[in-house]
């Protein structure tokens, strides 16, 4: 019976209907690890990174497989040259001397009597100048008119059209009497349109009229280079005049004629393993450090952190030169071992710190102690407790670490310290590429970006990690 008198009957007493999935659980339960890559796939920066760390690793490892170019064959008929695909190159013979023009019947200089004459006028521009064969990047030859009273001619290139006498460009050569009116350019030349310019001196004097011509030159190897580089199956399968195709040079070539695409992936291989392999070294050392000076306590921490303070305070470079001199490296050769060292001797005591750090708190946490009543061991409750729960910082650390050892491999290798031509590395072929900038950016464009690429890569995935492995994260969500 209620407070108010009234019976209470059966049907007062019928349960409440309940969903089925009421009583669900909202989340599914999910480990530490779990949770930290599902915050990691949904931080887009870090997985783009990621990608581009996988595409990395790829281009070194796969990349020489499928580019079957040798870095550090050269060839001097394409030197320093910009991006290109497949083309087309003229054969022609090695070692081919062009006599030249020289006229018999036209005096090799001036009269005396015009020499001495005061009010003798400047010598006008050379005329009919014009191209003798094809020119091609092995040579160019040019034959022109002879001028009265002249005792040779100077020849000049230029890479526009000149408009006045101090715009004619590179000074070639001369000739060396008024009779010789040919001249032949083996210097330098690449694919291009030039502007060739002759002038007349009377022996004491350049006169200031010149004649100029565009010229346009094509890529041109001998047959014997041809043959070398494969291009063609035998001696007897082409000859002088025939074209064949060139392979192509995504990234250019530098100075020495070498496939920038293929030092690159090479290149890739010394910068990578510097700056992955000293990184692995260095934070493993101090993550054992660190965490024996932080389970240890009391005076050995005190003079275990001394020890990594002292380490702290050696300047790198420094350091640096004198284990090269200890190692026996001298000048040119690749100091990829001392720099290796170099980078673990001196880098780890930045883990060593922090690891201590959360060991000096995780060993007063209650399930250390409890394992401890237990009658745990202290090597097993620095490998089984302590060590995996500092695990997130420690691939924090090397994530951050790995650009910063590439950034060292590639600062030291620009400055001649780190590794030394001709093994590729993108620190020394951005050294190389600085020589050319003006003329070929493309050499020191290239691997300026990778390492740039590489750098902020590995950056942002590390905000990413450190993000994703951050156990307050969980409550922010």
């Amino acid at each position: 019976m209620s407070d108010h008198g009234q019976e209470l009957s059966a049907s007062d007493f019928t349960p409440v209907s309940v969903r089925p999935d009421a009583h669900g659980i909202a989340r599914p339960s999910q480990s530490y690890w779990q949770d930290a890559w599902r915050r990691l796939r949904r931080n887009r920066r870090a997985i783009a990174s990621l990608w581009i760390v996988i595409f990395l690793l790829a281009f070194t490892l796969i990349g020489p497989l499928l580019w079957r170019v040798d870095p550090y064959a050269q060839n001097l008929d394409r030197i320093s040259q910009p991006p290109s695909l497949a083309a087309q190159t003229l054969l022609v013979e090695r070692g081919v001397q062009w006599e030249g023009v020289t006229l018999d019947d036209w005096p090799t200089g001036p009269a005396q009597a015009w020499l001495a004459d005061p009010e003798r006028g400047e010598l006008p521009a050379p005329e009919g100048l014009e191209v003798v064969g094809d020119p091609h990047t092995l040579s160019v030859r040019l034959r022109w008119q002879p001028v009265a009273h002249a005792a040779g001619y100077q020849v000049y290139r230029n890479t526009y059209r000149p408009t006045a006498i101090n715009e004619l460009g590179l000074p070639l050569g001369e000739t060396w009497a008024g009779n010789d009116v040919g001249y032949e350019d083996q210097l330098a030349l690449t694919p291009s349109t030039y502007w060739y310019s002759i002038t007349a001196t009377d022996g004491l004097r350049e006169s200031e009229q010149f004649v100029s011509i565009p010229v346009d030159v094509q890529l041109a190897t001998t047959i014997e280079s041809a043959l070398a580089r494969g291009l063609i199956p035998s001696r007897d399968a082409a000859r002088a005049g025939d074209y064949v195709a060139m392979p192509a040079n995504p990234f250019g070539t530098d100075y020495l004629g070498r496939d920038m695409l293929a030092r690159l992936m090479y290149g890739a291989r010394t910068s990578l393993f510097i700056g992955i392999a000293a990184p692995l070294l260095f934070v493993f050392f101090g993550t054992v450090y660190g965490a024996f000076a932080g389970f240890a306590g009391g005076r050995t921490d005190d003079f275990m952190m001394r020890i990594a303070d002292f380490v702290i305070a050696l300047p790198f470079l420094l350091f640096m030169i004198l284990i090269r001199v200890a190692s026996g490296i001298g000048p040119g050769e690749s100091g990829i071992m001392p720099l290796l060292l170099a980078l673990v001797v001196l880098s780890w005591p930045a883990t060593a710190r922090l690891v201590r750090g959360q060991i000096l708190q995780i060993r007063e946490e209650g399930y250390v102690q409890a394992a401890r009543l237990l009658g745990a061991r202290d090597h097993y409750l620095i490998l089984r407790h302590m060590v995996p729960n500092t695990l997130g910082v420690i691939l924090v650390t090397l994530t951050f670490a790995i650009p910063t050892a590439i950034f060292t491999e590639a600062f030291l290798s620009f400055i001649g310290m780190g590794v030394a031509p001709p093994v590729p590395s993108w620190g020394s072929m951005s050294n190389e590429g600085l020589k050319s900038m003006l003329n070929s950016p493309h050499e020191l464009f290239f691997p300026a970006l990778f390492i740039s690429i590489t750098v902020l890569a590995f950056n942002m995935l590390g905000d990413g990690l450190r993000d994703a492995l951050d156990a307050r994260m969980r409550s922010r969500e």
